[in-house]
């Protein structure tokens, strides 16, 4: 059974920082490409960072320089360490796992950043 599970989220204010895990099970882990997504309320999720099975990364523009997604593959977890946070990084955070047609999906967690 596939589990997908992130932890770590909560409140913070500007310019604080905050740490997502994210725990697979049930899975490869080294052979998926590993992602972060958020959605606000009333909008599309969309792609926050990602990690191929390779190492290599990719950022949306907004957080491009104050987030770093990484991965241990020995703990079957990924990471996203968020610095310099904004109230508009305000949303909840998924994570997930895409291997050739299969994708699965945490249930996301909730970031607030306000004063």
């Amino acid at each position: 059974q596939v589990q997908i599970v992130e932890s770590g989220g909560g409140s913070a204010q500007p310019g604080e920082s905050l740490k997502l895990s994210c725990e697979a099970s049930g899975i490869m882990f080294s052979s998926y490409n590993m992602g972060w997504y958020r959605q606000f309320p009333g909008k599309q999720r969309e792609m926050v960072a990602t990690i191929s099975r390779h190492g290599k990364v990719n950022y949306v523009d907004s957080v491009e320089g104050r987030f770093t997604i990484s991965r241990d593959n020995a703990k079957m977890t990924t990471y996203l360490q968020m610095d310099s946070l904004k109230s508009e990084d305000t949303a909840v955070y998924y994570c997930k796992a895409q291997w050739a047609q299969y994708e699965y999906w945490g249930p996301g967690t909730q970031v607030t950043v306000s004063p």
